[in-house]
Protein backbone atom coordinates (compact mmCIF):
# COMPACT_ATOMS: atom_id res chain seq x y z
CA UNK A 1 0.00 0.00 0.00
CA UNK A 2 1.19 3.63 -0.63
CA UNK A 3 -0.11 7.05 0.71
CA UNK A 4 -0.21 10.11 -0.54
CA UNK A 5 -1.07 13.44 0.17
CA UNK A 6 -3.19 15.90 -1.79
CA UNK A 7 -4.04 19.55 -1.13
CA UNK A 8 -6.59 20.71 -3.17
CA UNK A 9 -7.61 24.65 -2.73
CA UNK A 10 -9.90 25.79 -4.77
CA UNK A 11 -11.58 29.61 -4.82
CA UNK A 12 -13.56 29.56 -1.20
CA UNK A 13 -11.94 26.24 0.87
CA UNK A 14 -9.68 23.56 0.77
CA UNK A 15 -8.90 20.24 1.69
CA UNK A 16 -6.02 18.05 2.41
CA UNK A 17 -6.79 14.22 1.08
CA UNK A 18 -5.15 11.01 2.24
CA UNK A 19 -5.10 8.91 -1.27
CA UNK A 20 -4.15 5.80 -0.38
CA UNK A 21 -3.79 2.82 -3.16
CA UNK A 22 -2.44 -0.96 -4.25
CA UNK A 23 -1.21 -2.33 -7.19
CA UNK A 24 -4.89 -1.73 -8.57
CA UNK A 25 -5.17 1.69 -8.10
CA UNK A 26 -6.33 4.07 -5.37
CA UNK A 27 -7.99 2.13 -2.37
CA UNK A 28 -9.18 5.25 -0.71
CA UNK A 29 -9.48 9.05 -0.82
CA UNK A 30 -9.98 10.24 2.86
CA UNK A 31 -10.39 13.56 3.89
CA UNK A 32 -7.91 14.68 6.57
CA UNK A 33 -8.51 18.46 7.02
CA UNK A 34 -11.09 20.94 5.93
CA UNK A 35 -10.39 25.27 5.88
CA UNK A 36 -11.94 27.69 4.39
CA UNK A 37 -10.38 30.23 1.78
CA UNK A 38 -11.88 33.48 2.54
CA UNK A 39 -10.40 36.60 0.89
CA UNK A 40 -9.59 39.60 2.69
CA UNK A 41 -10.66 43.22 1.51
CA UNK A 42 -8.40 45.88 2.78
CA UNK A 43 -8.58 49.76 1.66
CA UNK A 44 -10.32 49.00 -1.63
CA UNK A 45 -7.87 45.81 -2.59
CA UNK A 46 -8.52 42.22 -2.58
CA UNK A 47 -6.32 39.49 -1.28
CA UNK A 48 -5.73 35.85 -0.59
CA UNK A 49 -4.24 35.28 3.19
CA UNK A 50 -2.23 32.97 1.59
CA UNK A 51 -0.34 32.74 5.60
CA UNK A 52 -3.44 31.80 6.89
CA UNK A 53 -3.75 29.18 4.07
CA UNK A 54 -0.42 28.08 5.08
CA UNK A 55 -0.79 27.48 8.76
CA UNK A 56 -3.85 25.47 7.48
CA UNK A 57 -1.77 23.12 5.03
CA UNK A 58 0.62 23.35 8.69
CA UNK A 59 -2.36 21.70 10.58
CA UNK A 60 -3.17 18.86 8.02
CA UNK A 61 0.56 17.79 8.15
CA UNK A 62 0.02 17.80 11.94
CA UNK A 63 -2.91 16.01 11.92
CA UNK A 64 -1.03 13.23 9.50
CA UNK A 65 1.51 12.75 11.82
CA UNK A 66 -1.32 12.38 15.20
CA UNK A 67 -3.35 10.01 13.24
CA UNK A 68 -0.51 7.34 12.03
CA UNK A 69 0.44 8.26 8.44
CA UNK A 70 3.99 9.54 8.66
CA UNK A 71 4.21 7.18 6.28
CA UNK A 72 3.21 9.47 3.30
CA UNK A 73 5.54 8.63 0.14
CA UNK A 74 4.58 12.17 -1.53
CA UNK A 75 2.59 15.51 -0.92
CA UNK A 76 1.21 17.58 -3.94
CA UNK A 77 -0.43 21.12 -4.26
CA UNK A 78 -3.17 21.96 -6.41
CA UNK A 79 -4.84 26.05 -6.88
CA UNK A 80 -6.99 27.58 -9.11
CA UNK A 81 -5.34 29.58 -11.64
CA UNK A 82 -3.41 32.87 -12.33
CA UNK A 83 -2.81 34.27 -9.37
CA UNK A 84 0.50 34.49 -7.83
CA UNK A 85 3.15 35.41 -5.39
CA UNK A 86 6.37 38.14 -5.49
CA UNK A 87 9.25 37.21 -3.77
CA UNK A 88 12.02 39.55 -3.11
CA UNK A 89 15.83 38.83 -4.00
CA UNK A 90 16.10 37.33 -0.64
CA UNK A 91 13.22 34.93 -0.87
CA UNK A 92 10.62 36.60 1.16
CA UNK A 93 6.80 37.17 0.75
CA UNK A 94 6.96 41.30 -0.47
CA UNK A 95 2.63 40.93 -0.06
CA UNK A 96 -0.18 38.99 0.01
CA UNK A 97 -1.40 37.90 -3.31
CA UNK A 98 -4.16 40.04 -4.92
CA UNK A 99 -7.33 38.38 -5.64
CA UNK A 100 -8.05 37.40 -9.16
CA UNK A 101 -11.07 39.48 -8.24
CA UNK A 102 -9.16 42.46 -7.15
CA UNK A 103 -10.96 45.79 -8.94
CA UNK A 104 -7.33 47.14 -9.83
CA UNK A 105 -7.82 45.06 -13.44
CA UNK A 106 -11.52 45.95 -13.72
CA UNK A 107 -11.62 47.33 -18.02
CA UNK A 108 -8.07 46.68 -18.07
CA UNK A 109 -8.34 44.56 -21.75
CA UNK A 110 -9.65 47.74 -23.37
CA UNK A 111 -7.47 50.36 -22.02
CA UNK A 112 -3.96 48.29 -23.29
CA UNK A 113 -5.74 47.28 -26.36
CA UNK A 114 -2.96 49.51 -28.43
CA UNK A 115 0.18 47.57 -26.47
CA UNK A 116 -1.31 43.90 -25.61
CA UNK A 117 -3.89 42.81 -28.56
CA UNK A 118 -6.06 40.90 -27.75
CA UNK A 119 -6.34 39.02 -30.89
CA UNK A 120 -2.42 38.66 -30.60
CA UNK A 121 -2.17 37.51 -27.14
CA UNK A 122 -4.37 34.83 -28.06
CA UNK A 123 -2.50 34.17 -31.33
CA UNK A 124 0.79 33.31 -28.97
CA UNK A 125 -0.81 32.03 -26.02
CA UNK A 126 -4.22 30.37 -27.16
CA UNK A 127 -5.04 31.79 -23.68
CA UNK A 128 -8.96 33.93 -24.13
CA UNK A 129 -7.59 37.76 -22.98
CA UNK A 130 -9.55 38.22 -19.67
CA UNK A 131 -8.79 40.61 -16.89
CA UNK A 132 -7.92 38.20 -14.11
CA UNK A 133 -5.16 36.50 -16.31
CA UNK A 134 -1.71 37.13 -14.72
CA UNK A 135 -0.49 39.16 -17.86
CA UNK A 136 -3.21 41.71 -17.32
CA UNK A 137 -2.16 41.72 -13.21
CA UNK A 138 1.27 42.37 -14.12
CA UNK A 139 0.76 44.67 -16.87
CA UNK A 140 -2.22 47.00 -13.70
CA UNK A 141 0.86 48.33 -11.16
CA UNK A 142 4.28 48.44 -11.46
CA UNK A 143 6.48 45.54 -9.81
CA UNK A 144 8.08 46.35 -6.73
CA UNK A 145 11.48 47.09 -6.85
CA UNK A 146 12.27 44.73 -4.65
CA UNK A 147 10.63 42.27 -6.89
CA UNK A 148 13.13 39.24 -7.58
CA UNK A 149 10.62 36.06 -8.33
CA UNK A 150 6.86 35.40 -9.35
CA UNK A 151 6.09 31.88 -8.04
CA UNK A 152 2.06 30.74 -8.83
CA UNK A 153 -0.24 29.96 -5.90
CA UNK A 154 0.89 25.61 -5.99
CA UNK A 155 4.47 26.92 -6.36
CA UNK A 156 4.32 29.33 -3.95
CA UNK A 157 2.79 27.27 -0.93
CA UNK A 158 5.22 24.07 -2.15
CA UNK A 159 8.27 26.87 -1.72
CA UNK A 160 6.95 27.62 1.84
CA UNK A 161 7.08 23.51 2.44
CA UNK A 162 10.17 23.32 0.88
CA UNK A 163 12.45 26.20 0.28
CA UNK A 164 12.18 25.64 -3.19
CA UNK A 165 11.09 27.34 -6.50
CA UNK A 166 9.45 25.85 -9.68
CA UNK A 167 7.14 26.99 -12.37
CA UNK A 168 4.78 24.52 -12.95
CA UNK A 169 4.15 23.87 -16.17
CA UNK A 170 -0.24 23.48 -16.01
CA UNK A 171 -0.61 26.35 -13.63
CA UNK A 172 1.42 28.81 -16.23
CA UNK A 173 -0.70 27.89 -18.84
CA UNK A 174 -3.31 29.80 -17.41
CA UNK A 175 -1.41 33.27 -17.28
CA UNK A 176 -1.19 34.38 -21.05
CA UNK A 177 2.45 34.54 -20.69
CA UNK A 178 3.89 31.30 -22.25
CA UNK A 179 3.77 29.80 -25.86
CA UNK A 180 3.07 26.42 -24.55
CA UNK A 181 2.98 25.09 -28.33
CA UNK A 182 6.93 26.12 -28.32
CA UNK A 183 7.42 25.54 -24.42
CA UNK A 184 8.61 29.29 -24.01
CA UNK A 185 7.60 32.42 -22.90
CA UNK A 186 6.43 35.00 -25.38
CA UNK A 187 8.90 37.67 -25.45
CA UNK A 188 6.75 40.53 -26.58
CA UNK A 189 4.35 39.94 -24.75
CA UNK A 190 6.59 40.15 -21.48
CA UNK A 191 7.79 43.45 -23.50
CA UNK A 192 4.80 44.51 -23.22
CA UNK A 193 4.21 44.96 -19.46
CA UNK A 194 7.59 45.82 -18.80
CA UNK A 195 8.68 41.97 -16.82
CA UNK A 196 11.64 39.70 -17.91
CA UNK A 197 11.57 36.26 -17.96
CA UNK A 198 14.35 36.44 -15.24
CA UNK A 199 11.05 36.90 -12.86
CA UNK A 200 10.25 33.29 -12.98
CA UNK A 201 11.97 29.70 -12.03
CA UNK A 202 12.34 27.53 -14.44
CA UNK A 203 9.47 25.58 -15.97
CA UNK A 204 8.87 22.33 -14.27
CA UNK A 205 6.57 19.65 -16.07
CA UNK A 206 3.96 18.06 -13.93
CA UNK A 207 5.12 14.79 -12.35
CA UNK A 208 8.44 16.34 -11.13
CA UNK A 209 10.12 16.43 -7.45
CA UNK A 210 10.47 19.62 -6.20
CA UNK A 211 12.55 19.21 -3.25
CA UNK A 212 11.58 17.68 0.58
CA UNK A 213 10.01 19.40 3.20
CA UNK A 214 12.47 21.04 5.22
CA UNK A 215 13.79 20.41 8.65
CA UNK A 216 12.05 22.65 10.30
CA UNK A 217 8.48 21.99 8.63
CA UNK A 218 9.16 18.44 9.43
CA UNK A 219 10.40 19.09 12.91
CA UNK A 220 7.03 21.06 13.45
CA UNK A 221 4.79 19.00 12.21
CA UNK A 222 5.99 15.56 13.66
CA UNK A 223 6.73 14.07 9.67
CA UNK A 224 9.62 12.96 8.13
CA UNK A 225 11.06 14.98 5.45
CA UNK A 226 8.49 13.96 2.48
CA UNK A 227 9.33 14.89 -1.11
CA UNK A 228 7.10 17.56 -2.44
CA UNK A 229 6.26 16.74 -6.05
CA UNK A 230 4.69 19.28 -8.71
CA UNK A 231 1.34 17.89 -9.57
CA UNK A 232 -0.81 19.18 -12.23
CA UNK A 233 -1.32 22.40 -10.16
CA UNK A 234 -3.99 23.92 -11.65
CA UNK A 235 -6.80 22.32 -10.05
CA UNK A 236 -9.25 21.47 -13.07
CA UNK A 237 -5.94 20.09 -15.17
CA UNK A 238 -5.90 17.71 -12.53
CA UNK A 239 -9.79 17.31 -12.45
CA UNK A 240 -9.20 16.24 -16.12
CA UNK A 241 -6.45 14.17 -14.95
CA UNK A 242 -8.91 12.10 -12.71
CA UNK A 243 -10.76 10.91 -15.51
CA UNK A 244 -10.39 8.93 -18.53
CA UNK A 245 -12.50 10.58 -21.37
CA UNK A 246 -13.57 8.37 -24.20
CA UNK A 247 -13.97 9.93 -27.66
CA UNK A 248 -16.72 11.84 -28.41
CA UNK A 249 -17.42 13.28 -24.90
CA UNK A 250 -16.98 16.02 -22.79
CA UNK A 251 -15.85 17.31 -19.58
CA UNK A 252 -17.19 19.86 -16.88
CA UNK A 253 -15.49 20.66 -13.69
CA UNK A 254 -18.43 21.63 -11.43
CA UNK A 255 -17.52 24.18 -9.04
CA UNK A 256 -16.86 27.45 -8.02
CA UNK A 257 -16.20 27.82 -11.96
CA UNK A 258 -17.73 25.52 -14.31
CA UNK A 259 -14.98 24.77 -16.52
CA UNK A 260 -16.61 23.01 -19.69
CA UNK A 261 -14.15 21.39 -22.49
CA UNK A 262 -12.67 18.62 -23.87
CA UNK A 263 -8.83 17.28 -25.20
CA UNK A 264 -7.30 18.38 -28.15
CA UNK A 265 -3.89 16.97 -29.38
CA UNK A 266 -3.22 20.67 -30.58
CA UNK A 267 -4.69 23.90 -29.60
CA UNK A 268 -7.32 25.53 -30.96
CA UNK A 269 -6.97 29.32 -31.85
CA UNK A 270 -9.45 30.00 -34.84
CA UNK A 271 -11.13 33.07 -34.78
CA UNK A 272 -14.24 31.42 -34.22
CA UNK A 273 -12.50 30.05 -31.27
CA UNK A 274 -11.67 33.39 -29.49
CA UNK A 275 -15.47 34.81 -30.24
CA UNK A 276 -17.01 32.19 -28.75
CA UNK A 277 -14.99 32.50 -25.18
CA UNK A 278 -13.15 29.51 -25.29
CA UNK A 279 -9.21 29.40 -24.01
CA UNK A 280 -6.88 26.81 -24.36
CA UNK A 281 -4.48 25.52 -21.54
CA UNK A 282 -2.38 22.66 -20.53
CA UNK A 283 -3.55 19.23 -19.33
CA UNK A 284 -1.17 16.66 -17.83
CA UNK A 285 0.51 14.38 -20.20
CA UNK A 286 0.61 17.21 -22.80
CA UNK A 287 -2.94 17.77 -24.84
CA UNK A 288 -4.32 20.56 -24.66
CA UNK A 289 -7.67 21.95 -22.77
CA UNK A 290 -9.81 23.40 -25.10
CA UNK A 291 -12.21 24.75 -22.17
CA UNK A 292 -14.43 27.66 -21.77
CA UNK A 293 -14.75 29.49 -17.95
CA UNK A 294 -18.00 29.68 -16.87
CA UNK A 295 -18.92 31.58 -13.77
CA UNK A 296 -20.26 28.47 -12.00
CA UNK A 297 -21.49 27.61 -8.45
CA UNK A 298 -20.16 31.21 -7.28
CA UNK A 299 -23.52 32.96 -7.83
CA UNK A 300 -25.23 30.10 -5.75
CA UNK A 301 -22.66 30.44 -3.25
CA UNK A 302 -23.12 34.10 -2.89
CA UNK A 303 -26.74 34.29 -3.01
CA UNK A 304 -26.65 31.26 -0.01
CA UNK A 305 -23.84 34.39 1.63
CA UNK A 306 -25.97 37.37 1.27
CA UNK A 307 -29.34 35.45 3.16
CA UNK A 308 -26.65 34.30 5.79
CA UNK A 309 -25.78 37.82 6.37
CA UNK A 310 -29.36 38.50 6.78
CA UNK A 311 -29.85 35.95 9.32
CA UNK A 312 -31.44 33.51 7.87
CA UNK A 313 -31.53 30.07 7.81
CA UNK A 314 -29.25 28.57 4.99
CA UNK A 315 -28.39 24.97 5.76
CA UNK A 316 -28.52 23.07 2.27
CA UNK A 317 -31.31 20.55 3.60
CA UNK A 318 -33.58 23.40 3.66
CA UNK A 319 -32.31 25.08 0.22
CA UNK A 320 -32.25 21.94 -1.23
CA UNK A 321 -35.73 21.24 -0.81
CA UNK A 322 -36.93 25.25 -1.54
CA UNK A 323 -35.19 24.62 -4.94
CA UNK A 324 -36.64 21.43 -5.68
CA UNK A 325 -40.23 22.80 -4.98
CA UNK A 326 -39.50 25.09 -7.39
CA UNK A 327 -40.59 25.76 -10.65
CA UNK A 328 -39.14 28.79 -12.85
CA UNK A 329 -38.69 29.29 -16.45
CA UNK A 330 -36.21 32.68 -15.60
CA UNK A 331 -33.18 32.43 -17.14
CA UNK A 332 -29.87 34.18 -16.45
CA UNK A 333 -26.61 34.21 -18.57
CA UNK A 334 -24.32 33.36 -15.51
CA UNK A 335 -21.19 35.08 -18.00
CA UNK A 336 -23.09 38.29 -17.65
CA UNK A 337 -20.22 41.12 -16.02
CA UNK A 338 -23.16 41.81 -13.49
CA UNK A 339 -22.40 38.53 -11.71
CA UNK A 340 -18.89 38.66 -11.21
CA UNK A 341 -18.35 40.42 -7.68
CA UNK A 342 -21.58 42.47 -6.91
CA UNK A 343 -22.11 43.51 -3.30
CA UNK A 344 -25.33 41.44 -3.30
CA UNK A 345 -25.65 38.24 -5.36
CA UNK A 346 -30.11 38.33 -5.08
CA UNK A 347 -30.00 42.05 -5.76
CA UNK A 348 -27.77 41.70 -8.90
CA UNK A 349 -30.09 38.86 -10.17
CA UNK A 350 -33.02 41.20 -9.84
CA UNK A 351 -31.23 43.62 -11.87
CA UNK A 352 -30.90 41.10 -14.76
CA UNK A 353 -34.66 40.23 -15.05
CA UNK A 354 -35.63 43.76 -15.09
CA UNK A 355 -32.99 44.48 -17.71
CA UNK A 356 -34.19 41.38 -19.56
CA UNK A 357 -37.89 41.80 -19.01
CA UNK A 358 -38.06 38.90 -16.94
CA UNK A 359 -40.41 38.28 -13.65
CA UNK A 360 -38.02 38.77 -10.53
CA UNK A 361 -37.81 35.59 -8.87
CA UNK A 362 -40.09 35.63 -5.82
CA UNK A 363 -38.85 33.23 -3.38
CA UNK A 364 -35.42 31.67 -2.54
CA UNK A 365 -36.14 28.37 -4.43
CA UNK A 366 -36.94 29.85 -7.25
CA UNK A 367 -33.34 32.33 -6.94
CA UNK A 368 -31.09 28.56 -6.63
CA UNK A 369 -33.66 27.44 -9.26
CA UNK A 370 -32.91 30.13 -11.99
CA UNK A 371 -29.31 29.66 -11.12
CA UNK A 372 -28.93 25.70 -11.83
CA UNK A 373 -31.18 26.31 -14.56
CA UNK A 374 -29.65 28.50 -16.22
CA UNK A 375 -25.71 26.77 -15.97
CA UNK A 376 -27.54 23.95 -17.41
CA UNK A 377 -28.49 26.08 -20.41
CA UNK A 378 -24.98 27.63 -20.92
CA UNK A 379 -23.75 23.71 -20.43
CA UNK A 380 -25.96 23.18 -23.44
CA UNK A 381 -24.64 26.44 -25.22
CA UNK A 382 -20.94 25.41 -24.23
CA UNK A 383 -20.84 21.73 -25.15
CA UNK A 384 -23.01 22.79 -28.72
CA UNK A 385 -20.19 25.36 -29.63
CA UNK A 386 -17.20 22.94 -29.28
CA UNK A 387 -19.09 20.80 -31.71
CA UNK A 388 -19.08 23.37 -34.43
CA UNK A 389 -15.62 24.07 -33.66
CA UNK A 390 -14.35 20.72 -33.43
CA UNK A 391 -16.49 18.93 -36.23
CA UNK A 392 -16.48 16.05 -32.92
CA UNK A 393 -20.00 14.72 -32.43
CA UNK A 394 -20.27 15.16 -28.52
CA UNK A 395 -22.70 12.21 -26.85
CA UNK A 396 -21.48 12.14 -23.34
CA UNK A 397 -20.84 14.78 -20.47
CA UNK A 398 -18.89 13.33 -17.94
CA UNK A 399 -19.08 16.04 -14.74
CA UNK A 400 -17.39 15.73 -12.04
CA UNK A 401 -16.26 18.10 -8.80
CA UNK A 402 -18.63 19.55 -5.93
CA UNK A 403 -21.11 20.25 -8.10
CA UNK A 404 -22.11 16.94 -8.38
CA UNK A 405 -23.87 17.00 -5.11
CA UNK A 406 -26.49 19.06 -6.44
CA UNK A 407 -28.26 16.35 -8.12
CA UNK A 408 -31.17 18.80 -9.72
CA UNK A 409 -28.29 20.79 -11.45
CA UNK A 410 -27.33 16.95 -13.17
CA UNK A 411 -30.85 16.51 -13.68
CA UNK A 412 -31.20 20.24 -15.82
CA UNK A 413 -28.03 19.13 -17.39
CA UNK A 414 -29.09 15.95 -19.03
CA UNK A 415 -32.19 17.36 -19.83
CA UNK A 416 -31.00 20.65 -21.34
CA UNK A 417 -28.22 18.96 -23.48
CA UNK A 418 -29.68 15.98 -24.39
CA UNK A 419 -26.49 14.00 -23.90
CA UNK A 420 -25.81 11.08 -21.45
CA UNK A 421 -24.70 12.39 -18.46
CA UNK A 422 -22.05 10.42 -16.18
CA UNK A 423 -20.89 11.48 -12.48
CA UNK A 424 -18.22 11.60 -11.88
CA UNK A 425 -16.23 11.87 -8.36
CA UNK A 426 -16.78 14.85 -6.13
CA UNK A 427 -12.73 14.79 -5.32
CA UNK A 428 -12.13 14.66 -8.85
CA UNK A 429 -9.18 17.35 -8.64
CA UNK A 430 -7.99 15.61 -5.81
CA UNK A 431 -8.14 12.48 -7.03
CA UNK A 432 -5.96 13.48 -10.04
CA UNK A 433 -3.54 15.29 -7.67
CA UNK A 434 -3.29 11.58 -6.30
CA UNK A 435 -2.70 10.03 -9.24
CA UNK A 436 -0.02 11.84 -10.89
CA UNK A 437 1.92 11.68 -7.14
CA UNK A 438 1.25 7.68 -7.55
CA UNK A 439 3.49 8.10 -11.27
CA UNK A 440 6.09 8.84 -9.93
CA UNK A 441 8.74 6.82 -8.31
CA UNK A 442 9.86 8.77 -5.18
Amino acid sequence: MKKVLAFDLGASNGRAILGTSNNNGITDLTEIHRFANTPVAINGRLYWDVLGLFSEIMTALSKCAAMGHSDIASIGIDTWGVDYGLLDKNGHLIANPRHYRDPRTIGIVGRLADRLLPQYLWSQTGNRPAEINTAYQLASEPLPKDAGKLLFMPDLLAYFLTGEMCCEKTILSTSQLYDFSRNEFCQSILDGIGVTEDLFPPVTEPGTVIGTLTRDIAAKTGLPQIPVIAVAGHDTASAFAAVRLPKNSAFISCGTWSIVGILLDERLTSTEAFAGGFTNEIAYGGKTRFIKNITGLWIEQQCIESWRKQGQDVSYDILDAETAASDTDIIIDPTDPLFTAPPDMPAAIAEYCRNTGQPIPASRGEYLSCIIRSLAAEYNRTVTAIESLTGQNIDTIYIAGGGVKNKLLCKYTEQSTGRRVVIGPAEATAMGNVTIQLTVDN
